[in-house]
């Protein structure tokens, strides 16, 4: 799939009002607004894992997504 054809697919599965409802609960349960900071490396790793996961579904939703070829592979 091309950029374009992954962004079209994001922006059909995340825009209806139940998709928009799960992402808000994904930002919340992901810290997307808080700190991903703990004591433990690796716990700060793995959590800012899971955060990235979603900043990365919010950036295809915008109109220009900043999307690498690796994340398509």
């Amino acid at each position: 799939m091309t950029p374009e054809e992954v962004q079209q697919l994001y922006k059909l599965v995340f825009t209806s009002d139940d998709a928009a409802k799960v992402l808000e609960d994904l930002e919340h349960r992901f810290s997307v607004h808080s700190t991903t900071f703990s004591a433990e490396p690796t716990e700060t790793a793995y959590r800012e894992g899971q955060r990235t996961v979603v900043l990365f579904i919010k950036s295809m939703l915008r109109d220009k997504p900043k999307i690498k070829e690796q994340y398509l592979e």
